[in-house]
């Protein structure tokens, strides 16, 4: 038994130096959010994907840019633009001509969407049904183009971004699809500190070298070993009362929720909080997740899960004020609950 808890210790450990490794490679281009890069890096060990948003200019496509050459993966950047269509994403079957035989035939050309870490930029600028390409493949890893089924090489992530400020011409996420992402991470502007070294950084000619520093086994080594950490029974709970907290009306719901929210968090919520708890577990050298780590999780996690109705809409509040009333609100475990 003593042998079996010291091989996990080190599993442990050496997840905690992949990480740093591999959040250090990141630093040597991204200035600054920390927080932002961890969420990236939580999604990606966690199997999910990353919604980030921000204005432009604050390096969300950089980010992903610089993790994919971290970890020497197949890196594919689509624009979404109102004029792209499912076919310039997933691919297209085209005619083509045997040489020899001079038979003709269908033959499929993968689109941009079959690489290991994709970037959709500006995602809420293309037309729903485009957006809506993006389901199978974020959800099954698999794309499906006449009739034939197609399994994506693992691991699979996508990072999209959106810009909260220019909404004109803009194809605001559909519920259904924000429930894919994993994360929904705000990327805030630079501090005078880091704006310094920004500058030193991209006006003196500075070429940092980024070098791969985790291959794609040991990411999916990574993510098998997150699905086995350890979430005792009323920590579960804890996190299950949590997302029961976020429906209107609910047993667990405070006043805010009921007064400002249409609808709350599905599954998937309670899913993304967990998974990601156990990533921040393992961070902080632990094999159990705590009341804490469920806490860290919640704001990203299900800020995009929650539909404010109109009064909350009105009054300007965001999902993140609501989430903190919950979290305010709702006792742990070792508390008596209501």
């Amino acid at each position: 038994m003593a042998g079996a808890q010291g091989q996990v210790e080190q599993q442990v450990a050496h997840f905690r130096d992949e990480f740093k490794k591999l959040r250090d490679e990141v630093g040597k281009m991204i200035v600054g959010h920390q927080d932002i890069v961890d969420g990236v890096l939580a999604c990606l060990f966690a199997s999910g994907h990353a919604l980030l948003e921000g204005v432009p200019g604050l390096g969300k496509t950089l980010l992903i840019r610089t993790l994919a050459q971290a970890l020497s993966l197949d890196f594919s950047r689509i624009q979404f633009t109102p004029d792209l269509m499912p076919a310039d994403i997933i691919g297209t079957n085209i005619i083509t001509e045997d040489a020899q035989t001079g038979r003709r035939g269908f033959q499929f050309q993968r689109g941009p969407l079959f690489a290991q870490m994709v970037l959709a930029d500006e995602i809420n600028r293309a037309t729903p049904k485009t957006q809506s390409a993006l389901l199978e493949a974020m959800q099954e890893h698999t794309v499906t183009s006449g009739g034939v089924k197609y399994t994506l090489k693992e691991p699979f992530f996508v990072m999209a971004t959106q810009n909260p400020i220019e909404q004109e011409g803009t194809y605001p996420l559909p519920e259904a699809q924000l429930d894919r992402f994993f994360f929904k991470l705000v990327v805030g502007y630079s501090d005078r500190e880091e704006l310094k070294t920004i500058l030193d950084r991209t006006t003196t000619g500075f070429k940092p070298d980024v070098k791969p520093v985790m291959s794609g086994e040991q990411i999916i080594a990574g993510q098998e070993l997150v699905q086995r950490v350890i979430v005792a029974p009323h920590v579960q709970d804890y996190a299950i009362r949590l997302v029961l907290a976020t429906h209107p009306n609910g047993p667990f719901a405070p006043p805010a929720v009921s007064k400002y929210v249409r609808w709350g968090s599905s599954p998937r919520g309670a899913q993304a909080v967990t998974l990601a708890a156990k990533i921040y577990a393992m961070l902080d050298g632990r094999y159990n997740v705590s009341f804490d780590d469920i806490k860290k999780a919640a704001l990203p996690a299900l800020r995009h899960r929650l539909l404010l109705n109109f009064e909350g809409e009105a009054e300007g509040l965001s999902t993140d004020f609501v989430l903190n009333e919950v979290l305010g609100a709702l006792p742990t475990a070792a508390e008596k609950a209501a």
